[in-house]
């Protein structure tokens, strides 16, 4: 079974799926937002290309664990997702995920026009693996 992880952006989406065991995170590809209707077309296409049945957003909660303007943003498109998809989608806080990607990629000397390139993909690798490590546990 295949999971999806997704880092929602208001430019872009960063897209990871699991292994068919669901014990890694592969990065995929970073989605260029348009719309509503053809970032799910985009999203609909790499679903049935990795047989996709399961979905792990980003929930981007304050530093306090309080919801601020861009988890409503999330908490929509989750939404969407169930309606569009019919699977079951999870919320995985990801406070700090891509700010873990950045410093990753600083440790590893890659440019900034590189670290721009594979922020948004490597930040939902970072959240669909946490949330496998935790399912692994029992706890997910």
């Amino acid at each position: 079974m295949r999971i999806m992880g997704l880092d929602l952006g208001d430019k872009t989406i960063g897209v990871a799926v699991s292994d068919p065991l669901g014990w890694t995170a592969q990065g995929v590809t970073t989605l260029r937002r348009t719309d509503l209707e053809g970032d799910l077309q985009q999203l609909a296409k790499l679903v049935e290309q990795y047989a996709v049945e399961e979905f792990v957003l980003g929930l981007p909660k304050n530093m306090d664990g309080s919801l601020g303007k861009r988890a409503e943003m999330v908490q929509q498109f989750t939404e969407l997702l169930k309606k569009r998809f019919a699977l079951p989608v999870h919320l995985w806080d990801e406070r700090l995920s891509t700010v873990a990607v950045e410093k990753h990629l600083l440790g590893a000397d890659v440019s900034r026009r590189g670290r721009k390139k594979v922020v948004d993909k490597l930040a939902a690798v970072y959240i669909l693996q946490g949330y496998l490590d935790r399912r692994a546990q029992g706890r997910g």
